[in-house]
């Protein structure tokens, strides 16, 4: 029982959720620190924004995912190849290309992401969410912080939501669940009263949670935002500034000396002004002696230092303004390949870990069988685009002097499945070889047929 675990969630790592809250304002564009003044012009750049979505699409593209049969059998490459099959089915019917990418955008601005792999009873098939990770909260095995020993997930309901889940009508408009999930036993709350109590069914905790890019030590992660918010909120400071100033200059200021009072004293073309003799009147030129130069000089600094603390390269948005050769632009490319890098190491494991669910449900509960299947893993597109007909060529050459193996070469290219294009190719070979077979003794035959004739012929003739 967990009355007291559940009563005291919602004073619990207040710290953690209030900064999620910050991180998601500031995401969403909320990123000046003091209330505006009355008619103060206050412009937001979002490139925060802008960058976390740019480095995702990096990250997530062209991912799949792939089985290694775990030894040379036909038994364990057929468990490969019914767990592969078993997976794409599963991304298909839950939408996973498009949540993975809305999940990993989440991720990188609040710091940590979270999936939730179950079995849907009524439909029969292995059911993937995102839950929301503010409402996540995670109780590690000691010092080991890979091996958790108990998730909670607290989130509200309406009043036609529990009765449509739960079959009960709530008298609160809303109600605050909470599940409580170990590896043995599984508990829901409502509104802290304890409403459910089993065993776990799965023999798992079906959460997977994951971080961002991870502190030594430490479970949470780091968002992808506080290394910019400095230099955005200068950003906006600054470009609101130069466009004050350009506003200021288009309609100047009128500046009269020795004029104790004025009237009718207006700024527009061929306006006529009435002023004592010992007095002088002109307009402010702000933009005199180059000054709003500095400005433009600052905002680039501004700009220049954004894109390196984010390690996002303007050349990542197509600004490339000169020709570059393969290597140049990976150079030039190399702190954001480093960071895709980074989340790379993390994504694998935390997307092995959800397939491994998916796979022990279909096994549990779908009847399934995937005995003998090997090692998943994920399978990364390249960051950078690839001169194809140059990389082939080269393993053309790789294959036929016996340096690479063609599945070898396949994988070099960029194929997902190596294992399985190599027996597509067998098999073609093989249809290949047998139908040129049928072919050369068709074509004995019908030649031995024409020469019986002929030599028929022959013997009529004489």
């Amino acid at each position: 029982m967990n009355e007291l675990v559940v009563a005291q969630l919602s004073r619990m790592e207040t710290d953690r959720l209030k900064g999620y809250k910050e991180l998601l304002d500031f995401y969403y564009g909320k990123q000046w620190e003091t209330k505006s003044r009355r008619n103060e012009r206050r412009l937001t750049f979002n490139y925060a924004k802008v960058f976390i979505e740019k480095v995702t699409s990096y990250l997530m593209g062209g991912m799949s995912f792939a089985v290694d049969p775990g030894e040379d059998s036909d038994r364990a490459r057929d468990g490969a190849r019914r767990a592969e099959t078993a997976l794409k089915r599963v991304y298909s019917e839950n939408y996973l290309e498009q949540l993975d990418l809305e999940t990993e955008i989440d991720c990188a601005a609040l710091g940590d992401g979270c999936y939730k792999v179950t079995w849907d009873a009524a439909e029969k098939r292995v059911r993937v969410t995102a839950p929301d990770v503010q409402g996540i909260y995670a109780w590690s095995a000691g010092d080991d912080t890979s091996r958790l020993w108990r998730v909670a997930a607290r989130y509200q309901l309406s009043r036609e939501e529990v009765e449509y889940l739960h079959g009960i009508k709530s008298k609160n408009k809303t109600a605050v669940i909470v599940e409580i999930w170990t590896e043995r036993d599984f508990e829901l709350y409502m509104d802290n009263a304890l409403f459910e109590a089993k065993v776990n069914p799965y023999g798992f905790i079906p959460f997977v949670i994951f971080p961002n890019l991870r502190e030594p030590k430490k479970f949470w992660g780091v968002s992808d935002l506080p290394q910019v918010m400095e230099s955005q909120r200068e950003l906006n400071r600054s470009m609101s500034q130069l466009s004050r100033i350009l506003e200021l200059s288009g309609n100047p200021i009128a500046v009269l000396e020795n004029v104790e009072e004025s009237e009718d004293i207006a700024v527009r073309p061929g306006a006529v002004w009435n002023i004592p003799e010992d007095a002088k009147a002109y307009l402010l030129d702000l933009l005199q002696g180059g000054g709003v130069n500095l400005h433009i000089n600052y905002i680039d600094l501004v700009y220049r230092a954004m894109h390196d603390l984010s390690e996002s390269p303007r050349s990542a948005f197509g600004g490339v303004e000169r020709d570059m050769s393969g290597v140049a632009l990976e150079i030039e490319l190399q702190p954001l390949l480093q960071k895709v890098a980074r989340k790379r190491i993390i994504r694998t494991a935390a997307y092995n870990r959800r397939n491994e669910m998916i796979l022990k449900l279909l096994e549990k509960f779908g009847g399934e069988d995937f005995s003998g299947r090997g090692q998943l893993k994920v399978v990364w597109g390249p960051v950078l685009p690839r001169d194809i007909e140059s990389r082939v060529n080269s393993e053309q050459v790789m294959v036929q002097t016996g340096m690479h193996s063609r599945r070898t070469a396949m994988g070099e290219i960029g194929v997902a499945d190596p294992d399985c294009e190599f027996k597509k190719w067998l098999e073609e070979r093989e249809s290949i070889l047998k139908m040129n077979k049928e072919l050369n003794a068709r074509a004995g035959r019908n030649g031995a047929r024409e020469s019986a004739a002929t030599s028929r012929t022959e013997g009529i003739e004489e």
